[in-house]
């Protein structure tokens, strides 16, 4: 053992005890011995849970294990050093804890990420007939506010009344504090109008309750008060100001809040220069944001991170990735955030470059990196790296959450794997919304309909409740099964049945399973009956229809309405020339192209990706980035030669084709 936990006689600690604990002469004389002292003394000096557990080793064995006193002390020290689950095991073992044990374990759990068992030990505290007190409430409430648990936070005010404790600081802050938490900002104003001694929490509270709430004129005019009470605003009063400003992009309050700064000269921490930095950012300034950071003499790794964000949001990756090679010390949050600005921008085989050089760098990854990861293969379609990263999982014991799970499901789906994918949604020991959205759409994507609807009645089954999104993967697998009237049965309940308003996607799907069966005009009535203007997704899917049964008559219908909506979307109008080419109707297919030109729209370039010995590699038409793609297009050419001598017709004439030798 450790020679601090050499025990030594009582005199040589009457002093410590005396000075620094200030235990009474009562409390004294309830330790047992000289020894008891020393443990006793001991527990306040362990730095670590180790040392704790020796201490409680030495207890034990000197017969101490039933000292209320000590026990008590081992309680709070374990929750000091924030090990809830060693607290909750001595507390358990104590037959009848005292109030001092149940309220240091109640604010170990208000301050954890689960309060829920704040608010149990509280109602086993009132059960067992002890009374709560001003150190109790305050910690129950915020345990409310955190779960915002109203009805029981009303309980627990109208109780602190009873018990007298409703005019405390602590208490009355507390309550504020759970009605900001609920969105009930007029309540809490009425508990702040009646408290009698404002402290700056007081204040603080109501300020974050207001920019919660978006109000950015009462925070104001709040904040302005309590300046003319003589209070002076501290970190969490601007960190509460800048959210508001943040949240709403209200640049004006966010530039208020800096210039208040700059004339006090009030001192800040970096919590309020990056809260700052992300103001300007988020409200497009970032040369402000620039600035900020540049004059930030103690840069954190939330700083870094925050303008790597900033530039990424605004779509300059190459800047994000210079400041981010720039960066002293990175972390696995700064790594997310660099992994997941490639990602978002489909820069997919850079967020896994990027991936292999945080591995090289000693960092381990989480689950926030293994789904971007994830999310990468699924759109690459990338099976041999969604594999890698799947084994990478088991071989690291990273925790499997539902929302890895989720994405490895899809990875597998995507990459054409649906039996894995399946075989991993049934190992899952907790199945969420998402999960069972991911598998139905899986099923759904795949062609198996009928399977997607059993799937969808399982959900239903096990108790959890579908969404809108339940909804689309639901009416895509009827439409790829070609269920029409299933579909239209779904459509219908959506609404009567689960209260789910159909949206734009879910019309895009009932449009697309009328237009695959043939009926163009229902397809076209539900059109005219939508809420909302029909998006290009809507219109592809009639037009798709249009295309499989040659129907010109509605397209050009379609390409009138979107002339008239001004809407330019080169993949409608490829899809409308590609109609006009296949029944020979050049002059019309050449006047499609003439509006894409005329309106400087491009046909977007399509990406195709093909696995070869475990590496994936992506082409596009007339493509010769490739090493190869010399002897890729001759072999290309000696397959067409193959199938001309075979008797097969091959088209050298595609329509871009024919609109390159018309411009």
């Amino acid at each position: 053992m450790s020679s601090i936990f050499k025990l030594k006689p009582a005199k040589a600690v009457s002093f410590c005890i005396h000075t620094e604990t200030q235990i009474s002469k009562t409390i004294l004389q309830e330790l047992k011995s000289p020894t008891h002292q020393t443990l006793h003394y001991l527990i306040d000096q362990c730095i670590s849970l180790k040392q704790l557990k020796h201490v409680h080793a030495q207890i034990i064995l000197h017969g101490l294990a039933t000292q209320v006193l000590t026990l008590g002390k081992l309680v709070s020290s374990s929750v000091q050093l924030r090990d809830l689950r060693y607290a909750h095991k001595l507390f358990d073992q104590i037959p009848q804890p005292n109030k001092f044990m149940f309220n240091h374990l109640i604010k170990g759990y208000s301050n954890s990420s689960d309060p829920i068992k704040s608010l149990l030990l509280y109602r086993r505290m009132v059960c067992d007939g002890i009374l709560p007190n001003q150190f109790t409430i305050p910690f129950v409430l915020k345990a409310c506010a955190a779960k915002s648990c109203y009805w029981l936070g009303v309980c627990v005010h109208a109780q602190s009344f009873k018990l007298g404790m409703g005019s405390h600081a602590c208490v009355q802050n507390a309550i504020l504090n759970i009605y900001v938490a609920c969105g009930l900002i007029t309540s809490a104003r009425r508990v702040f109008d009646d408290i009698s001694e404002r402290t700056l929490v007081s204040w603080n509270s109501m300020i974050n309750g207001y920019s919660k709430m978006g109000r950015s004129e009462e925070a104001v005019l709040m904040f302005r008060e309590m300046q003319e009470v003589g209070l002076e605003p501290d970190v969490f009063t601007l960190v509460g100001l800048l959210s508001v400003s943040t949240k709403h992009g209200n640049f004006d309050l966010g530039r208020f809040v800096h210039l208040h700064m700059v004339v006090t000269g009030i001192e800040i921490d970096s919590i309020v220069t990056n809260a700052l930095m992300d103001m300007y950012a988020k409200c497009g300034n970032l040369k402000c944001a620039k600035s900020v950071f540049d004059q930030m003499l103690d840069k954190d790794v939330v700083s870094w991170t925050c303008m790597i964000n900033a530039y990424a949001n605004h779509g300059l990756i190459d800047c994000a990735l210079e400041f981010f090679n720039q960066m002293p010390g990175k972390n696995v949050v700064s790594w997310n955030s660099i992994i997941w600005c490639h990602v978002q921008e489909g820069l997919y085989a850079e967020a896994v470059d990027l991936f292999y050089r945080m591995c090289d760098s000693g960092v381990m990854a989480n689950d926030t990196t293994l789904v971007a990861i994830l999310s990468s293969c699924s759109h690459m379609g990338d099976l041999a790296l969604g594999k890698q990263a799947h084994s990478y999982i088991f071989d690291n014991n990273i925790t499997l959450s539902a929302t890895l799970c989720n994405a490895i499901i899809d990875m597998y789906a995507k990459c054409g794997a649906l039996q894995t994918a399946m075989d991993v949604f049934f190992g899952m020991p907790e199945k969420n919304a998402v999960s069972w959205n991911v598998i139905i759409g899986a099923l759904a994507l795949h062609g198996y309909g009928k399977e997607a609807i059993e799937m969808f009645e399982k959900m239903q089954a096990s108790g959890v409740c579908p969404d809108e999104i339940t909804f689309t993967g639901l009416l895509s697998a009827c439409s790829h099964s070609g269920l029409v009237d299933t579909g239209q049965h779904y459509f219908e309940i959506m609404n009567l049945t689960f209260g789910i308003s159909p949206d734009v996607e879910h019309y895009a799907c009932m449009v697309d399973l009328l237009g695959r069966r043939g009926l163009l005009g229902e397809a076209i009535s539900l059109i005219k009956k939508m809420p909302v203007k029909p998006d290009v997704v809507v219109w592809s899917a009639l037009l798709g229809a249009c295309r499989t049964y040659g129907n010109l008559a509605i397209g050009k219908q379609i390409m009138k309405q979107l002339l008239e909506l001004g809407r330019y979307n080169s993949g409608l109008y490829v899809l409308l020339s590609n109609m006009y080419s296949e029944s020979q109707r050049w002059d019309d297919m050449k006047n499609i192209w003439k509006i894409l030109d005329q309106n400087g729209i491009k046909k977007c370039r399509a990406i195709s990706f093909i696995e070869i010995d475990g590496c994936c590699y992506q082409f596009m038409v007339d493509d010769k980035r490739h090493g190869a793609s010399t002897s890729i297009y001759s072999m290309l050419g000696q397959l067409m030669d193959h199938l001309k001598s075979a008797g097969y017709p091959c088209k050298h004439l595609d329509v871009e084709e024919i609109y390159c030798s018309y411009i």
